[in-house]
């Protein structure tokens, strides 16, 4: 890792930060989320800034960029694209849909069905979709910023588990600090704001450190300290499902990704520790309950865990 790609890193946080003020963990998830080639579930009330956070990040970027906005009456071929028929070369032409992006905010996404919210599956797992039987690939790289409000359940359809498995890290926003409200307040961020953004950092640069990442070096005695951790999710009292093995490989990368953004080749206990609630909660199938929430029962399992499992010295 040189110095030259800690300085890129830092210059796409403090980018970020511009419009978004007094958050600068979730700012730092959020890298972790794109340089490990992982999706994000923002999971917030209304106004706290999860649309304006995907907007800043993906303006930072010189990259493709589309939102989907998830309404109720939407169509897997809204998201996907369709064939049509053209006359003139007398052959079906496959007409690309907005998830073709390297960004894509999939704005309010419980409001759709589970048919269209489907649609967007293979495209997370598999980097392509496949329409009328062919497939076509992603661009690279490809992330879903994905937003939903966790306390409106009205008109609105729940993520299945197989799909927030998919999702790399959940991450909640919360209330500004007054401090950060008051700048907020008197600078009146808006959409215009971000638009006003310059990109700091290029597709081949994003591409780069991504590789950097996979290259982190993390010793055995980490590997079976983020084991122990899975398997205690699976083992602890009054969960249905616990993490699986594509949960335990996000925490994995995520770790790597965390390091590299402090400026460092190898991963320590606090990076798993500072990346495993983001990665785990939202994963985590309780029984008799459907909270994801920092409050509900999956975070308290993953806290207990993070206390007593001994941490490698």
């Amino acid at each position: 890792m040189t110095s030259e790609t800690v300085q890129k890193i830092r210059r796409l946080h403090e980018n970020v930060e511009k419009v978004f003020y007094g958050k600068p963990d979730t700012v730092r998830l959020l890298l972790v989320a794109l340089f490990g080639n992982g999706h994000v579930l923002l999971e917030d009330v209304p106004g706290v800034g999860k649309t304006l956070l995907a907007r800043a990040l993906a303006r930072s970027v010189n990259c493709l960029f589309q939102r989907i906005q998830f309404t109720a009456d939407m169509l897997p071929a809204d998201v996907t694209g369709v064939s049509v028929y053209d006359q003139d070369a007398r052959r079906f032409v496959f007409k690309p849909g907005p998830i073709f992006a390297n960004i894509v905010l999939a704005d309010e996404i419980n409001r759709t069905s589970p048919r269209t919210q489907s649609s967007l599956l293979e495209g997370m797992n598999e980097f392509q979709v496949s329409v009328d039987g062919v497939s076509h690939p992603l661009p690279k790289p490809f992330i879903v910023l994905a937003t939903q409000n966790p306390h409106e359940y009205e008109g609105t359809y729940p993520l299945p588990e197989s799909e927030l498995d998919r999702f790399f890290l959940r991450l909640t926003i919360g209330y500004p600090a007054r401090e950060d409200e008051r700048r907020i307040l008197k600078d009146f961020v808006t959409t215009f704001s971000v638009d006003a953004l310059e990109p700091v950092m290029t597709v081949q640069e994003v591409l780069a450190v991504q590789e950097e990442v996979a290259r982190v070096r993390v010793d055995d005695i980490l590997v079976d300290y983020m084991l122990t951790l899975v398997e205690g999710t699976r083992q602890a009292a009054g969960v249905d499902v616990g993490i699986s093995p594509r949960g335990g490989l996000a925490l994995y990368r995520a770790a790597q990704a965390l390091a590299l953004i402090a400026g460092r080749d190898y991963v320590l206990p606090d990076d798993i520790k500072s990346v495993c609630p983001p990665v785990f909660i939202h994963r985590l199938v309780i029984r008799g309950s459907r909270d994801h929430s920092d409050g509900g029962a999956s975070g308290q399992i993953v806290e207990e865990l993070l206390k007593t499992v001994p941490v490698p010295i």
